[in-house]
């Protein structure tokens, strides 16, 4: 019973319905206006969303249970640990470089707009160097070993991700003067999109947003990131807006003649929590254990996935210059 008992606790905090709940039992709607109102609203609607989304799936018989399972494991997993990681991790930078920002925002809507281009930035960066780093990428792929897509996948993240990731997007956005505040919002803002962006077929067939696709990334374009064939690797960094794919020519539509196989490159099993969690850090040790000489086995470590000390390198950029000379032939 105990165990059920957790279980049923578990689930609950998932859908976060306390504080709405709370809040209506009380009846002052006044508090809807306030910072903790709003995300009382807005914080359970994913949530939620997957349950709608998981639904959608067993109607069209297409449920996808196995992704949903282990992504809620690892949601278990990471609930607590992870999250103040985070916390701490933001409050850190916060502390160590606003003194040093050489200029400091206010909360106004100009300065909202840099803000948000400026943590796009940062969220590009860290994006990028969670593909193209081994290390990061151990971190990072656990995100990207489902199978299909659906709502649940922006739950899948190791739980040290986050910590990395923060050291760099609230670095750059605290250095570049952005207020704390007002990094807070973005950070929420940019939260729920990203987690919007994970919309499977089952609930939008066709993830295209049409003319937001020139100023936003939609869901077409996450399914693209999220895609293993070589035309889609390493594309798409971004989260909300896509300006920096495209000023470093990493973006890439979705073509409707190139039907999107997700997952990583190597076989694994995404329905074990092991394997979707700790693999690519087993892979990388047996690598580096493997390397002749210091430089190679520091080599695995920072060189791209992929890379090889024998020069047999099979990295995204290989990868994608093959599949083009195999088209242009």
């Amino acid at each position: 019973m105990e165990i059920i008992e957790s279980i049923l606790k578990e689930i609950w905090l998932f859908f976060g319905l306390d504080n709405l709940i709370n809040f209506l039992k009380e009846g002052d709607f006044s508090v809807f206006k306030t910072w903790d109102g709003i995300t009382s609203i807005l914080g359970p609607i994913v949530p939620l969303m997957v349950l709608i989304e998981l639904i959608s799936g067993l109607i069209q018989k297409n449920p996808q249970t196995k992704v949903y399972q282990t992504n809620f494991l690892i949601y278990v997993l990471n609930r607590v640990i992870g999250r103040f990681i985070s916390i701490g991790i933001v409050g850190f930078m916060i502390a160590i470089f606003q003194p040093i920002a050489p200029f400091q925002t206010s909360f106004t809507w100009y300065w909202f707009i840099y803000g948000y281009v400026v943590w796009e930035f940062s969220h590009f960066i860290y994006h990028y160097l969670g593909h193209k780093v081994r290390l990061f990428w151990c971190f990072h792929s656990t995100h990207h070993t489902p199978e299909d897509m659906n709502l649940s996948v922006t739950y899948a993240h190791f739980f040290l991700e986050g910590a990395y990731a923060d050291t760099i997007r609230a670095g750059i956005c605290i250095i570049a003067g952005i207020e704390p505040a007002m990094l807070f919002t973005i950070m929420f803002i940019d939260g729920f999109w990203g987690a919007l962006i994970h919309l499977g077929e089952n609930v939008i067939k066709d993830g295209r947003l049409g003319f937001l696709e020139k100023i936003i990334l939609t869901p077409s374009h996450h399914r693209v990131h999220h895609a293993r064939n070589p035309l889609y690797m390493d594309t798409n960094f971004c989260n909300l807006l896509n300006i920096w794919d495209r000023v470093f020519k990493t973006y890439q539509e979705e073509d409707k003649n190139v039907p999107i196989e997700y997952g990583i490159t190597r076989p694994i099993n995404s329905g074990n929590l092991y394997d979707v969690y700790f693999s690519e850090f087993v892979e990388l040790a047996k690598d580096v254990w493997k390397a002749p000489g210091l430089k190679n086995k520091i080599l695995y470590l920072f060189m791209p996935p992929g890379w090889n000390h024998s020069g047999n390198h099979k990295t995204a950029k290989v990868v994608k210059e093959i599949y083009t000379l195999q088209k242009t032939s």
